[in-house]
């Protein structure tokens, strides 16, 4: 059985209709009870890297383990088909969060990194018109994750194809003043994040994938950092593939999801090769299943995602939008509680407008190591380096920094918490 939330998490009748009652979503989180360092209480701002699990998600993925353990599709047996009815069951809640229009079009993937691989590699091995080769450009832009640099890296390198992106301005926007110059006719894939990860930007996606359709070019959208956070309407962004990770939404890690329109999947080869994406197998030739299970090969990850089901149970419950106003509110407040910090430099837009819930700075000449060690003292977790968004800290001459993340539990205690324990930080260093 898959548990939703307790009712009473959005606050009725509250001085917007978009609050939480944080206190009550805390309770869900076990973890977030936690107490470290001499007692001090778990501050959990690295909810960009992951998040955490509420007790409805870690209980559905024990039921199945306890309850339904068993390989899902060909078995006839009770358990399988119990397992079956749940795994392709989360598919469906899937499909519904996303607002896909057919299930068929939400693959199951390890994690967002392998969505991504999965596109660039279909595109490689693609007949026309999809095929990427030496006579195609590529575009990205200078601030994705490596997981939306390296497949693409990797396929110029295998066709010839030219890799081109889009630079950052100062203020971490980005700067699409050349969109036609960057985007031309031989350009045949676009691929960049909704939701910087590092940088926090909220990008302009109307602009690009207008661009891009313009001259025949396929969308491909990173939603990691914005499916848990926001609605996410693939049919309203238009792209063609959108890729996320469940663990960064309350689910376990090791589930991803690409969707990718109909057509496309039914025209693109497989990714990888092996059971269950087949049709008929002889030992001459192979012919294989259609979307989704023709890029799902062997044993799918199915605990995982009937843990993604109950995550977008818990999510769904509670109304993306909610949690969307909720997290600007608190973003709104650390951008402002934050820029009391002397030295602090908010690397990325410096207001909560088109931003996201990752917050990067820089303090002084301190390293961020120095910085996340001092503060997980306190008890207080960041994410400190690079973030896999090396080229970012390239583009504005800094070694690395120091991010703090919020999510729907994320409050302005936990934010006030930090502005403490960077005063302390700079005490420690003179």
């Amino acid at each position: 059985m898959i548990h939703t939330p307790r009712p009473g998490l959005v606050v009725p009748g509250g001085a917007a209709a978009s609050a939480l009652d944080t206190d009550a979503i805390r309770k869900d989180f076990p973890i977030l009870q936690r107490v470290l360092h001499d007692g001090k209480p778990l501050v959990y701002l690295d909810s960009a890297a992951t998040s955490q699990k509420p007790r409805q998600v870690l209980d559905a993925v024990n039921a199945y383990y306890e309850q339904h353990n068993a390989n899902v599709h060909r078995g006839v047996h009770t358990l399988a088909e119990e397992a079956t009815a749940l795994y392709e069951g989360a598919r469906d809640k899937v499909a519904s969060f996303v607002n896909a229009p057919s299930r068929d079009e939400v693959i199951f993937t390890k994690n967002a990194s392998e969505s991504l691989n999965l596109v660039a590699n279909m595109l490689g091995w693609a007949d026309e018109p999809y095929r990427v080769d030496a006579d195609s450009e590529i575009v990205i832009t200078e601030m994705e994750h490596h997981s939306n640099i390296v497949p693409w890296q990797l396929l110029s390198q295998r066709t010839g194809a030219k890799l081109k992106w889009f630079g950052l301005t100062d203020d971490g926007r980005l700067d699409l003043s050349n969109i036609d110059e960057i985007i031309t006719e031989k350009t045949k894939v676009v691929s960049f994040v909704l939701v910087s990860n590092i940088l926090g930007t909220i990008n302009p996606v109307e602009a690009i994938v207008r661009r891009a359709q313009d001259v025949g070019a396929l969308v491909v959208i990173d939603a990691s950092q914005a499916a848990p956070h926001m609605p996410l309407d693939v049919q309203a962004l238009e792209a063609d593939f959108v890729a996320f990770t469940g663990h960064k939404m309350l689910a376990p890690t090791g589930i991803g999801v690409l969707w990718g329109r109909q057509e496309l999947l039914e025209d693109l080869p497989p990714f990888l090769g092996g059971g269950e994406m087949i049709e008929t197998v002889s030992m001459s030739s192979s012919t294989y299943a259609p979307a989704p299970h023709k890029f799902e090969a062997g044993t799918p990850p199915i605990s995982q995602a009937i843990g993604l089901g109950a995550a977008i149970d818990y999510l769904s419950a509670i109304g993306m939008e909610n949690i969307a106003a909720h997290e600007k509110e608190i973003v709104e407040y650390a951008v402002r509680r934050l820029q009391e910090v002397p030295d602090l430099k908010i690397i990325g837009p410096d207001t909560a407008e088109d931003r996201g819930a990752a917050i990067s700075f820089t303090l002084g000449d301190i390293h961020p190591h120095d910085v996340g060690q001092v503060l997980d003292e306190q008890g207080i977790a960041v994410r400190v380096g690079h973030h896999c968004a090396r080229p970012v800290c390239l583009r504005y001459g800094i070694p690395a920094t120091t991010r703090a993340s919020f999510y729907l539990y994320s409050t302005e205690a936990e934010v006030d918490a930090l502005i403490d324990g960077l005063h302390t930080v700079r005490a420690f260093f003179g």
